[in-house]
């Protein structure tokens, strides 16, 4: 997917944002919501915990294709993941990633409604916006006068 470089630089954007906005399609309408990181690095696979008969988990049958986005405002950082999800109650997994956050969903880790999702990441895309937001005032202002777009950042596709 990308090089190990690039792998550090996406981590680097989400391990601290900590939630991002899980997206799955439920027949013809897209469904967000927010689920927590619970892995400590990061090699092209997202993980979360989830309840085996969560609506995404009947969602994700049907459409494996799932986004996940992650934004910190404070940074000027905005990533979007694409990939492909399943569900997975491997034990050593669950006892790998399980935490005091996750226990308070759940009543330990043998419960049989305790779930995994994995997100194997194809492709993404991130923004880095200019930290000074007066600097991004100007652009905008800039733009607007000149009837050109505002440079405010870097974006950058992979996958």
């Amino acid at each position: 997917m990308s090089s190990a470089e690039h792998k550090q630089k996406i981590w680097n954007f989400i391990k601290d944002i900590k939630v991002g906005m899980l997206v799955t399609r439920d027949d013809d309408d897209l469904r967000a919501r927010p689920m927590h990181l619970v892995q400590k690095d990061y090699d092209d696979t997202i993980w979360f915990f989830t309840k085996f008969s969560a609506e995404k988990a009947f969602e994700i049958k049907d459409e494996h294709n799932v986004c996940i986005a992650f934004c910190n405002h404070n940074d000027g950082v905005h990533v979007s993941l694409s990939g492909t999800a399943r569900l997975s109650q491997d034990p050593v997994l669950i006892t790998r990633f399980w935490n005091p956050f996750v226990a308070a969903w759940f009543d330990g880790e043998d419960d049989p409604e305790v779930a995994l999702l994995e997100i194997r990441i194809y492709k993404g895309e991130h923004w880095e916006a200019e930290k000074n937001k007066v600097f991004q005032l100007y652009e905008i202002a800039k733009a607007g006068m000149s009837g050109g777009e505002p440079d405010i950042g870097k974006s950058e596709k992979f996958g």
